[in-house]
């Protein structure tokens, strides 16, 4: 299983690709870059081969571009049932903060949390993780002791902000609570870089929560 990190800059999310025996994106921007996306993905894979596109959370830049993406691979939509609410609507409130709308968009997977996806060497466990947003899910490959946390906790110990719109700091001390029995060693956040030894930025999150 190898990682690929691409967009990442101005309000642009991270996107994430594994290619593995099935080849997985994790979250699409804002859709804004869309081209400049398509452009990264294609020095690295044809977007026809794309199997699955998971989405952390409901937040426009993450999953903004999300219905672009679908109708240029065909791939499977993937996201927690409180999150596909908003995505299949298109009824974001967080959207308007971009001064922008979310396109409405067929959601094909709809997660609770426990879930595992097995795309070959990697299997993708999927862990509910509310707090930054209620429909907020982090991924898990314990082989290589990965984990894509979305916007739940990043490098450096930060976390994601709590004053948005679903936000709630009690639920997401829990799921930092919860993702640090993890054994993290490489961290791959919503912004921002991956970074190794995953598990002691965990830590880090914590204890700036005051749960240490």
């Amino acid at each position: 299983m190898k990682v690929k990190r691409l967009l990442g800059y101005g309000m642009e999310s991270n996107v994430y690709l594994i290619l593995d025996e099935k080849v997985v994106m994790i979250d699409t921007g804002t859709g804004f870059e869309h081209e400049e996306l398509m452009e990264e993905v294609k020095e690295i894979v044809s977007p026809d081969k794309i199997d699955y596109v998971i989405i952390t959370h409901e937040h426009f830049d993450h999953c903004g571009g999300v219905k672009k993406i679908k109708e240029e691979t065909m791939a499977e939509i993937m996201m927690h049932e409180i999150a596909a609410e908003i995505v299949e609507s298109g009824n974001s409130i967080y959207a308007s903060f971009f001064g922008a709308s979310q396109e409405k968009c067929s959601v094909d997977v709809k997660f609770r949390g426990g879930e595992v996806l097995n795309i070959g060497e990697g299997k993708l466990k999927i862990i509910y993780t509310p707090g930054h947003s209620p429909g907020s899910i982090s991924i898990y490959e314990e082989r290589s002791r990965t984990l894509f946390s979305g916007d739940t906790v990043f490098s450096g110990g930060y976390v994601g902000r709590t004053d948005f719109y679903g936000g709630d700091i009690n639920a997401l001390g829990k799921s930092i609570l919860k993702l640090a029995e993890l054994n993290v060693e490489t961290l791959c956040p919503g912004h921002g870089e991956m970074v190794e030894n995953g598990g002691e930025h965990i830590r880090m999150a914590l204890f700036y929560l005051n749960l240490l």
